[in-house]
């Protein structure tokens, strides 16, 4: 019979061999978590960009899923306290005058985030609360701006308070993906507002012109501002998807004014001044409106403005800094002129929002320079145009400037 040998044994370890392996095992798990860190790192520094409102989907798909994405991010300040720093009650916010309540509460929330992707572009955020301190007044821009100066900001639509604005509408297609989109929404405590800017800027073929494409300029803002409307406690009422955004308006798209039918519906034409062609949007609760006035090849005679929350603040605050000197702005008085260049009207508007601003200013701005001014035709013209705006916002009947 033969004999079956016994299978050879493994040494035992000895105590160093083991300390050893432990050791090895323990680093390779340091080593292993470090890099789960490092991978993750980026998307939680996405997930916490804005305050944690951005809306990581959209950003991904906007910028790229596979993209490298560098975030920066900045939040200070508070939203929702009165300036002695109880909570907003309606009691606590009431006030009087021509600053919607704002003299008392100080909303002085400021976010700010950056996603830039190296290849494909970037999406800058801010979020800001409304009204601010009255300490900030007179000094820079209280809100973030949106482009208005070549081109007209259209409404956002879709229920929802809000301007989509480029700087330039007609571009090479390897330029021609910038836009600014801004919502603001008016909250439930009274007076309050949440403004919400998202400047999107892609490269390569995403061009603005195409319709399919612009609705990827427009959601990340969309999506930010109902994050933001649970965040903070706002409890506004929001808009629905964006499924379609129309073009900001240049200036060679100047129509007869008799015709208008948008911002500039019911503003007199004037055949001492030569008015008779308009630029003009539609207004489905644009918190920002503008109508440009124009001689019969469409040369700018004059541009009219409707301001409602935070860009009527923002108004009042740039004309105390800009026209502190005229001794009276649109800060201290509802209606007046400014200079000799402009005349401004004001409207009460519900809930304790800012007083809505309507101005009318010659396209020569600088007043000494106007020869023959038609004066009485700019008054009339600003009284039509304020009390359609404040009509369709609900708001009071305007108080006008005198003669």
């Amino acid at each position: 019979m033969a004999l079956t040998r016994p299978a050879p044994t493994r040494p035992a370890l000895t105590r160093r061999q083991i300390r050893a392996l432990v050791a090895v095992a323990v680093a390779l798990t340091a080593l292993t978590g470090a890099f789960v860190w490092f991978a993750g790192s980026e998307d939680r520094a996405l997930e916490g960009a804005c305050d944690g409102v951005l809306p990581v989907g959209e950003v991904r798909s906007v910028l790229g899923d596979d993209t490298e994405l560098d975030v920066t991010n900045r939040t200070e300040g508070s939203f929702g306290k009165t300036a002695s720093g109880s909570d907003g009650s309606d009691e606590a916010n009431e006030s009087d005058g021509n600053d919607g309540g704002g003299a008392k509460r100080a909303n002085s929330l400021s976010v700010h985030c950056r996603i830039t992707a190296e290849d494909t572009g970037h999406i800058a955020v801010s979020i800001a609360g409304s009204p601010r301190p009255r300490a900030e007044y007179g000094y820079d821009d209280l809100y973030t701006a949106v482009p208005a100066r070549r081109t007209l900001p259209v409404p956002l639509g879709h229920g929802w308070s809000g301007l989509f604005a480029t700087d330039t509408a007609r571009l090479d297609d390897a330029e021609d993906g910038t836009a600014t989109t801004a919502v603001t929404l008016d909250c439930a405590r009274r007076g309050d507002s949440l403004l919400i800017t998202v400047e999107t800027a892609l490269r390569g073929a995403a061009t603005l012109d195409d319709p399919a494409v612009r609705p990827d300029f427009v959601r990340t803002a969309t999506a930010t501002a109902e994050a933001a409307n649970d965040h903070w406690g706002c409890g506004a009422r929001l808009g629905k998807p964006v499924r379609s955004v129309g073009l900001p308006v240049n200036e060679d798209e100047y129509e007869p004014l008799l015709g208008a039918k948008g911002t500039c519906a019911a503003v007199p034409t004037a055949s001492r001044s030569a008015v008779s062609t308009a630029r003009e949007t539609a207004r489905d609760r644009a918190p920002r409106e503008a109508c440009v006035l124009g001689t019969r090849d469409g040369s700018p005679l004059y541009r009219l403005e409707a301001y409602y929350g935070p860009y009527a603040e923002d108004a009042r605050s740039q004309y105390t800094r800009d026209y502190d000197y005229e001794n009276v702005t649109p800060a201290e008085k509802p209606a007046g002129r400014l200079g000799r260049s402009a005349y401004w009207a004001g409207a009460t508007c519900p809930r304790g929002a800012e007083s809505a601003l309507y101005l009318i200013r010659a396209a020569a701005a600088d007043g000494e320079t106007r020869r023959r001014p038609d004066l009485a035709y700019e008054r009339a013209a600003l009284a039509a145009f304020a009390a359609a705006s404040a009509e369709h916002h609900g708001c009071a009947a305007p108080s006008l400037p005198g003669g």
